[in-house]
């Protein structure tokens, strides 16, 4: 979730730290602060809140160094204010972190009790006290690092500077990502390859467990008993160090605009178009009695929109769960279930530990991840990737649309395995799923519809959103997209929940935003609009131009391209995103980071 950087420099590194912090906003923006090394003696710079008010401190009083650290947080422990920013610095250490550290509060009282002077709120600080009480002892940076390393409970991304050790800094991986970049004569440390990407794409993924020391000469990795490894050096896209807003105001709007090449991309992975075969790499369906799909937010929405693929196409049983529940209620899972894992980030702490749980008890694992060198790419079984390109903003668009295109070709490969359909359907279902992205750019260049319904939205202060079949977890996804930007309460329901006690929150103040194409459910969905209709609801229809013109009298209606129900759920992701982000625009809401929420949540 925090953002972290570390820079053995040649040349002055202040500015090139903010410059990496700024692609780092995205996963923390509460607070943001650095620490350098000015003639051997550590010199830090914090501000609360957005990394333009440590701009701002940086321009009234510079920071000079050739080595240093930086930090973009979301606040854990303690209030996001300047003293609990980081880094935090403790006699010769200063530390920047990402995590939890579960078992602070003991250490923190054993080393009160020791003589050290907290001044933060923060878990964090506590490792920075660690490491110089052990330098205090006497030992090198390093044995002292491992020593603290070897007391600390939970995850963590750690990255420290020592006063003295001119040339010298140290990082540590428990769960959290942590990254080491090769420059020449120079060398780097960071969350992700996105924070080290104006600067080198030749980077190390550091393995869950390992600790480093980097300097100009080069890096040197151990294992979590402290044995020194290797691990591999991989060369990473361009594209990672190149992430603009162009000519759109925000990050969201410009993604939303990127989903037609996203989808298109990753499609290509799956979809062979001159022979209109679909391929599921590294898995025979065939061969699987069971799907378990585990995700958190947007990602299992775009699961539950694949249970009613996997099943309806492939007749293969699927369950979807909330990765955080999964592993805590001992689920029933066989040597013929495949679990597959979905996640942008790859990152994601409980779908990881999900993912683990299923590899500990000897059942295959899948990823369907946007991030191909990530923690949970590395650790399955078998990697399906998404090809959205970097997602900067909070909400996730591009990259839910890409989950949801990849899992229908995943579904379209598992019914052609499975005997479910033959070559000729397996061909036409391609043909529909190849038209997406054309359909996408049209429902994108189509919202006019939008802007006066928006502008009605705004005022509300609770949304109900109704869907059936595979528009219901839309319906879920856009109450969770219009509660994270706009900040009204919104929820999503089955239509035909409606009648078992939603029905009692509809007025003429709560908006009932309906998606519902001219399908084989419209009909029973149009019999709930009259319900709401007829109560004084006021009813906002997604739908096609040939929905419209049998909707219910009162509606208001939002027009998207008509188009076969396999592909729907990615046209109609369209509208329910512009409302939510046009909603936003006109609360003044901050888009792109919205409060309290990171864009990848690597802690539990």
């Amino acid at each position: 979730m925090c953002g972290i950087i570390g820079i053995v420099g040649a040349a002055p590194v202040a500015e090139r730290l903010v410059e990496s912090l700024r692609r780092l906003e995205y996963r923390g923006y509460d607070s943001a602060g650095l620490a350098g090394l000015v003639d051997g003696r550590i010199e830090r710079r914090r501000a609360e809140g957005k990394l333009r008010n440590l701009e701002a401190v940086l321009a009234a009083d510079p920071l000079v160094a050739t080595v240093g650290i930086g930090h973009t947080r979301w606040a854990t422990h303690g209030a996001p204010t300047t003293r609990n920013a980081h880094p935090h610095v403790a006699g010769r250490i200063a530390v920047v972190h990402n995590g939890i550290i579960e078992n602070f509060a003991p250490l923190k009282a054993e080393l009160i009790a020791d003589g050290h002077r907290f001044e933060s709120d923060t878990d964090t600080e506590v490792v920075a006290h660690l490491i110089d009480r052990e330098l205090a002892k006497g030992l090198a940076p390093v044995t002292a690092f491992k020593t603290a390393l070897d007391r600390l409970s939970g995850a963590y991304a750690l990255v420290v500077l020592v006063a003295g050790e001119e040339g010298l800094i140290m990082g540590a991986r428990r769960g959290s990502p942590l990254v080491v970049g090769e420059g020449e004569g120079e060398m780097y440390i960071g969350t992700d390859a996105l924070a080290l990407g104006p600067f080198t794409n030749r980077v190390v993924h550091l393995e869950d467990g390992d600790f480093v020391d980097i300097d100009h000469d080069g890096a040197r990795i151990f294992d979590r008993d402290g044995e020194p490894v290797e691990r591999p050096l991989r060369i990473v896209p361009i594209a990672s160090a190149l992430v603009e807003k162009g000519n759109y105001r925000h990050f969201m709007e410009k993604e939303i605009h990127d989903q037609p090449d996203a989808c298109q991309h990753t499609l290509s992975a799956y979809i062979d178009p001159i022979t209109s075969t679909v391929s599921s790499p590294g898995v025979d369906f065939a061969a699987i009695d069971r799907l378990q799909i585990v995700a958190c937010g947007t990602a299992c929405y775009a699961g539950m929109i694949g249970r009613y693929l996997f099943e309806s196409l492939a007749g293969l049983p699927t369950d979807v769960e909330i990765a955080s529940e999964f592993r805590y209620r001992e689920p029933a899972l066989g040597p013929g279930a495949l679990c597959l894992a979905i996640s942008q980030s790859g990152e994601t702490a409980d779908t990881l530990a999900a993912l683990r749980w299923c590899k500990e008890r000897g059942i295959t694992t899948a990823a369907l991840v946007n991030s191909h060198e990530s923690t949970m790419a590395r650790e399955v079984d078998v990697m399906f990737p998404t090809h959205a390109g970097p997602e900067i903003g909070v909400a996730s668009t591009k990259a839910f649309t890409s989950q949801v295109a990849a899992l229908t070709a995943l579904a379209i490969a598992a019914a052609r395995q499975r005997n479910r359909i033959g070559a000729g359907e397996e061909a036409r279902l391609a043909g529909v799923l190849l038209e997406a992205p054309r359909l996408i750019a049209d429902a994108i260049l189509d919202d006019g519809w939008i802007a006066p319904i928006a502008q009605e939205i705004a005022k509300a202060r609770d949304v109900l959103y109704l869907g059936r079949g595979a528009m219901y977890p839309l319906a879920l996804e856009g109450a969770l997209k219009l509660k994270e930007i706009s900040y009204i309460h919104a929820e999503g329901y089955a239509a035909g929940e409606l009648k078992h006690g939603p029905i009692a929150l509809v007025d003429e103040a709560t908006p009932i935003i309906v998606i519902a194409p001219s399908d084989a459910l419209f009909e029973k969905t149009s019999s709930n609009m009259s319900e709401v209709i007829a109560r004084g609801g006021r009813v906002v229809l997604i739908t096609d131009a040939h929905g419209a013109t049998h909707a219910p009298e009162g509606v208001s209606v939002v027009i998207a391209p008509h188009c076969d129900p396999l592909v729907a759920p990615l046209v109609f992701a369209v509208p329910i995103q512009v409302i939510a982000y046009q909603v936003a625009v006109l609360k003044g809401a901050d888009v792109d980071q919205p409060r309290n929420l990171a864009k990848s949540v690597t802690v539990e």
